[in-house]
């Protein structure tokens, strides 16, 4: 039995489903009982309503499990007490392997949610369970999710100069090389980059957007109180809000880019392009 945390979100939902299409039974960890309909349909064995703070609760849903793919909800002040207690109960259970899902580049101290996991990797590894550490760049379904604001109005907006270069990676890639890492031997004591594009600039993804909607995008950028503003009236929180514009700032000084040569080696093939990625999502989601 595999537990997957998170598994209520894009990430833990593609990820079941790669471990699913491989065989694998999973137990979902779900927050709230409204997600277990998306939660099932991904095709788990067992879903678990929990909390990730709470140490009952993590205790319990640790019996019988082999593998743990651990997800952090995203942009979480409590990540690292978090973590400690998921890892923490893993190691209690006789978990076999600890997978975390964490970040490309976590040393970066000036982003707060990149540093916190880096926190949490050390403690996974001076914790003594056999571990795979995953480190994802920025998802192309970030972008995907934009596409009905983008066939309405016709521009990409970002936080940061159309110039910058980002590395970019298909969720579904992810997923894949979870399932690989999770299902197969010699992945432990792993550390792996998941790239699946160099450095690409803004201006380089509206060119793609154009070509696959069949439309004139343009990038430009917005001003942080305009995003911020905007992140307000969508429910983020201060400590979301705080984390994410000093990522913003960080990319506007150095970018974000890593190479894709690992993840070529896990998929056995080439990482998704960014346009093949939007065209599935386009396909899947928007038509």
């Amino acid at each position: 039995m595999i537990l997957v945390t998170g598994a209520a979100g894009k990430t833990g939902q593609a990820v079941t489903r790669a471990l699913v299409r491989v065989g694998a039974s999973v137990r979902a960890l779900v927050h709230k009982e409204e997600y277990q309909d998306s939660v099932e349909s991904a095709g788990v064995s067992e879903i678990y309503l929990g909390d990730l703070l709470n140490l009952d609760d993590l205790q319990e849903i640790m019996e019988g499990v082999e593998a743990v793919y651990h997800i952090c909800p995203n942009v979480h002040p409590g990540e690292v007490d978090i973590g400690v207690g998921v890892i923490q109960a893993a190691k209690e259970a006789g978990v076999e392997h600890f997978v975390y899902h964490s970040v490309l580049h976590p040393q970066i101290e000036a982003m707060p949610h990149h540093w916190l996991k880096l926190r949490v990797e050390e403690h996974l590894i001076e914790s003594g369970l056999p571990f795979t550490i995953l480190q994802p760049t920025a998802y192309m379904q970030n972008v995907a999710a934009l596409i009905p604001k983008l066939l309405e109005g016709g521009v990409y907006r970002v936080p940061y100069p159309i110039e910058t270069g980002i590395s970019l990676v298909d969720l579904e890639d992810i997923a894949q090389a979870a399932a690989v890492v999770i299902t197969e031997p010699d992945h432990k004591g792993a550390t792996y980059e998941l790239v699946g594009t160099g450095p690409i600039t803004q201006t380089q993804v509206a060119a793609v957007l154009s070509e696959v909607l069949g439309k004139d995008i343009q990038a430009q950028r917005i001003p942080y109180k305009t995003w911020e503003t905007q992140a307000l009236k969508n429910g983020l929180g201060s400590y979301q809000r705080y984390a994410l514009l000093k990522m913003f700032q960080n990319y506007k000084k150095f970018g974000f880019s890593g190479n894709s040569l690992v993840l070529g080696w896990l998929l056995g093939r080439q990482p998704t392009t960014l346009e093949s990625c939007l065209r599935r999502e386009l396909d899947k989601n928007f038509t």
